[in-house]
């Protein structure tokens, strides 16, 4: 800003201010302040001798602007700074957070209001003074790194060694212009298969990547501009007011404002597993990282980031993504078999080789013999037994299917980006496959089977139905009972926007239908709420004229209820209470009607009221009950009392069933995965929800074993457990133990576990689950944490998708299995059998690099990116132990290798006759009749035991492209790379029989599944 400054003559005062004022500073601040003032002193001078001098000369007035130097942004934080806010959570300092007048010091030096929070017009300021809530992370993994660690892979290395030795020879002997050519193509071979196997582990770490920043996402509620809001942890700043609930994550370092029975888990940063009492007097401090085991607060932000102790330990920790899943272990285990006979093989065909060669039984190209003893020289026989190493070495790289690893890492990857469409986010890459040997799922009620929106549809005062405005026929000491019991007892808030009439409700779904209907049916004064409170921070100044909540019990799954015991301005002190209406009731001895009146609870009162309440509960009702009780002075209020309370009044809250869970629960049971229903809800409700669901037959009898309560459950011994966990449909009020208990049971049964929830209390389940399914819109962000896949738009009908997905990556895998198996069995042979029995090798080092990376890398692909199909549901889900290659694909597979290998081996001994060719023709015929067997018999692979193998091929564009690549790319190196390929170009009618041979793979295929194959696996037989 540019303008005059007004001359300021007082300089004793200004310097006194300087000396002063920077005493406090910190030495940036310092430098800002000393310039600034240097300015305004030398303008100030300059003012004085302008005086001076202008009344002892007549001097003319010349015009000049000065740059009038703003104070920097940390001016509006003046008298803080940074380090001084981490050293008082740090240290846990005490005296520091004293000097600066407590929390509500704090608040105002950061400019914080402690009820409405901060204003949100200086986010980016305080971002830039205190720093973001985000940690340096180590920077992602380049493509050169995934060429490094393929150059580590032993094979590879042997191969150029091979590679570096042919070329050395070769040019020896042929001059560089045609001595390259064998050393050349197989380290050009090598260099294509590093390539692609870099490129591919690069794409899946940019994957991973991407959809770690999603799951790291974590939305937390903060109160801002006067409401609680939800935002990102990564939006938060210093100086804002957030909430935290039991088995939240801290998402910063600060101090607790206000809240009740705050016990918090630091043990992920202190290694303690003892839970710390976090209070306003004697423990403030609240770090990053610590989960709240129970109770509630509010937190005013003091260290973000790199500031935090959390954020300097994750930005140590490198974010690896290699993990290892199930199917991947299995496969490692298949390919080092596989990979032992190989070198087996191998090493048989090199001493036969050697033998032959150094025998005098093999001859060159010329016909004449290759070894002569003396006759032969150092290099010739160099060249020669490097030539057979390479053979060798490169039958090994044939044999050890590298390519199943990279199938499943493509169809995993494949799969998951497609499952991110299909509105499921998968957190882990197990769960992919997992999903799809699913045996069990185990269901929440609310927010999986039904919407999550609760209405208030029923409410009883006593023994009377209350159909019209409640407010309205009810007594006013009862209705002011109930604003109190509402209003205090609650996690929820309201905010009530100026521009709006509708107010505003957050809290879960249960407290906002219930302080919904306080306001609209029972004309609770929204005024009388602190706006923007939080968790049971109600100003109780202005509800009920200055009330005071003196001690809190939170909800919590054992108890199904939550109290609060308050202080009124008269001195009494009155308990309230609020939970399931079954266990309130029990705590109550009378209850109060709609002119106020107290009635006593007697045997058929009591009898009356639980037909109530399990009446509501058989309409698909969650029934709450509100009770009430006046205390005498002197009672310990830090122990509610729970006897002798009166009823104030029962809610029945309607949650509507999912449009598409009855179909999705009838979908699973189709494809042989049972469906449990587990709950908090009473006994009543939930046969009502399962029954309309599908998950109880309706109009049938339920029997006694299929619908228990948690209770019983909890006490059966563990041989009934075990004997009934089976027939269970329906677990009612319910533990997350009890949840878990159940997921123990099944998975002790064999059973592979899913288990779907959204709720904080799910949690642990979803751990302990095979698979653990969490939703995305109303889900907790503890559930979407715990669990492995997060169903994005929260509905029952994706779990059946996501099964469907999980199958089709298992199949997917098996498919590739059969084809790269056929591949391996008759490379193997053929080389084998020709290297002893003729002493050379049909296939050259080249020609199977070449078919080992059409077949391990476009094969993969081609059929890793085959779409699930609804067939895939109609089949038993794959149990624990089944045998990864199943009869059927030992079926398919050995009929393709034993015609393969017939054909091959044919050619290679009657070739030259029946074709009437040279041996480098016939050699390339073998190539590429072998080749185009592998491209024919990739058709085969999409279908294990359908004979209509080219069903939804116009679908999958993908498999198409490649097979025309394929074909493509085969043509080049028959007829243009005849020097790198080692081959010859073929005529019309040569190509002709290589493909119409090739095309018998077809019907054999289809002849084949037809031959029943036994349920025993084909290898038992073996181990017997």
């Amino acid at each position: 800003m540019v303008s005059e400054i007004q001359p300021l003559h007082d300089i004793g005062n200004m310097l006194y201010n300087i000396s002063t004022t920077t005493l406090t500073l910190t030495n940036a601040k310092k430098r800002w302040r000393r310039a600034y003032f240097s300015v305004y002193f030398s303008n100030a001078m300059a003012s004085i001798a302008k005086d001076v001098f202008s009344k002892a000369l007549p001097v003319s007035h010349p015009t000049y602007s000065v740059i009038n130097i703003k104070e920097s942004v940390t001016d509006h934080f003046y008298g803080i700074d940074q380090t001084q806010l981490v050293d008082i959570i740090q240290n846990k300092d005490m005296e520091a957070l004293h000097r600066f007048a407590g929390v509500k010091g704090l608040a105002k030096t950061l400019h914080t209001h402690l009820d409405d929070g901060i204003d949100g017009q200086d986010l980016n300021e305080r971002r830039t003074v205190f720093g973001s809530n985000t940690y340096h992370k180590p920077p992602p993994k380049g493509l050169f790194y995934f060429v490094v660690e393929a150059f580590k892979d032993v094979t590879i290395l042997i191969l150029m060694g091979c590679a570096v030795l042919s070329l050395g020879f070769g040019i020896k002997e042929d001059g560089i212009n045609e001595g390259w050519y064998e050393g050349g193509s197989i380290l050009l071979a090598v260099f294509l298969v590093i390539v692609v196997s870099a490129v591919s582990n690069f794409r899946q770490e940019k994957q991973f990547d991407s959809l770690s920043k999603i799951s790291n996402n974590i939305k937390t509620d903060v109160v801002r501009e006067g409401r609680r809001q939800k935002i990102s942890i990564f939006d938060i700043v210093v100086g804002d007011i957030v909430v935290l609930n039991v088995r939240d994550q801290n998402p910063a370092d600060g101090l607790f404002i206000d809240g009740h029975s705050l016990l918090v888990d630091e043990s992920s940063m202190t290694g303690e597993s003892e839970q710390i009492d976090v209070n306003a007097t004697g423990n403030p401090f609240l770090i990053s990282g610590a989960k709240v085991a129970d109770g509630h607060c509010r937190m005013l932000v003091l260290s973000v980031g790199m500031n935090t102790s959390w954020g300097k330990m994750m930005s140590s920790i490198t974010g690896d993504n290699n993990e290892e899943t199930p199917l991947q272990s299995r496969l490692n285990k298949l390919t080092s078999s596989i990979g032992k006979v190989g070198l087996a093989v191998a090493f048989l065909v090199l001493l036969v080789m050697l033998i032959r060669y150094f025998t005098g039984n093999t001859e060159d190209e010329n016909g004449k013999r290759e070894y002569n003893g003396k006759g032969t020289s150092v290099n010739e026989i160099l060249d020669s037994v490097t030539g057979i190493f390479s053979a060798a070495v490169t039958i090994v790289v044939v044999a050890i299917p590298e390519g199943l690893p990279l199938a499943v890492t493509l169809t995993l990857a494949y799969s998951m980006k497609r499952m991110m469409s299909d509105q499921a986010m998968v957190r882990k890459l197990s769960a992919c496959e997992t999903m799809g040997s699913a045996t069990v799922i185990c269901t929440d009620k609310t927010g999986t089977l039904t919407m999550n929106q609760m209405t208030i549809t029923k409410f009883w005062l006593g023994l009377e139905y209350i159909e019209q405005h409640a407010s309205n026929v009810i007594a006013l000491q009862v209705l002011e009972l109930l604003h109190e019991a509402v209003g205090l007892n609650t996690t929820g808030t309201i905010f009530k926007h100026a521009s709006r009439l509708v107010p505003e409700y957050s809290g879960s779904p249960t407290e906002k239908a219930i302080l919904s209907w306080a306001v609209e049916d029972l004309e609770m004064d929204m005024e009388k709420l602190k706006q923007c409170s939080t968790d049971l921070d109600m100003d109780m100044e202005k509800m009920k004229q200055g009330s005071t909540v003196l001690h809190v019990e939170t909800f919590n799954s054992k108890k199904k209820r939550s109290g609060v015991s308050i202080r009124r301005k008269d001195n009494t002190i009155h308990v309230h209470w609020k939970g399931a209406a079954e266990m309130v009731l029990g705590m109550c001895s009378k209850y109060y009607n709609s002119n106020g009146s107290k009635m006593v609870i007697n045997g058929d009162s009591r009898k009356q009221l639980e037909n109530i309440i399990e009446g509501m509960a058989a309409s698909s009702l969650r029934c709450i009950a509100f009770a009430h009780k006046k205390v005498l002075e002197g009672t310990d209020y830090q122990t509610l009392t729970e006897e002798g309370l009166t009823l104030l009044g029962i809610v029945g809250l309607k949650d509507p069933c999912r449009p598409g869970s009855k179909k999705a629960i009838e979908t699973c049971r189709s494809a042989g995965v049972e469906i449990k229903m587990i709950t908090g809800d009473n006994v009543f409700t939930a046969k009502a929800i399962a029954t309309e669901c599908g998950i109880l037959e309706s109009g049938q009898e339920v029997c006694e074993d299929e619908v228990v309560e948690g209770v019983q459950f909890r006490n059966f011994t563990d041989e009934e457990r075990m004997q009934k966990v089976d027939k269970i449909r329906v677990m009612a009020r319910s533990s997350p133990f009890d949840k878990l208990l159940m997921v123990k049971c099944l998975k002790q049964k064999g059973h592979v576990v899913a288990v779907t929830g959204d709720g904080t209390n799910d949690a642990p389940a979803l751990k302990e689950a095979d698979i653990g399914l969490s939703m995305g819109i109303q889900g907790t962000e503890v559930a979407k944490q715990s669990s492995d896949i997060v169903i994005l738009d929260d509905d029952i009908a994706s779990v059946s998708t996501v099964l469907m997905w999980g199958r089709c990556v298992y199949t997917n895998i098996q498919k590739f299995i059969q084809f790269q198996l056929t591949v391996n069995v008759a490379a193997l042979v053929i080389n084998f059998i020709a290297a002893v029995t003729s002493g050379a090798v049909p296939l050259t080092a080249v020609q199977l690099l070449w078919v080992n990376l059409i077949m391990d890398t476009l094969g993969a692909l081609a059929l890793a990116t085959e779409g699930p199909t609804k067939e895939l549901l109609n089949k038993p889900p794959v149990g624990r132990v089944e045998p990864l290659i199943t009869n059927i694909m030992w079926r398919n597979l050995l009929a393709q290798a034993i015609f393969q290998i017939t054909v091959l081996l044919t050619f290679q001994f009657k070739g030259k006759a029946i074709f009437n060719v040279d041996e480098r023709v016939k050699d390339t015929i073998i190539f590429n009749t072998f080749v185009l067997c592998q491209v024919f018999n990739e058709f085969n692979s999409r279908k294990l035991e359908k004979r209509n193998i080219f069903k939804g091929i116009h679908k999958n564009r993908l498999f198409v492209g490649i097979i025309g690549i394929t074909l493509i790319l085969q043509v080049v190196m028959v007829e243009f790379l005849k020097k790198f390929a080692d081959t010859e170009r073929l005529n019309g009618v040569q190509w002709g029989i290589c493909i119409g041979i090739a095309a018998l793979s077809w019907p054999i295929g289809w002849v084949v599944k037809l031959i029943p194959v036994p349920n025993k696996p084909f290898l038992s037989y073996i181990r017997c």
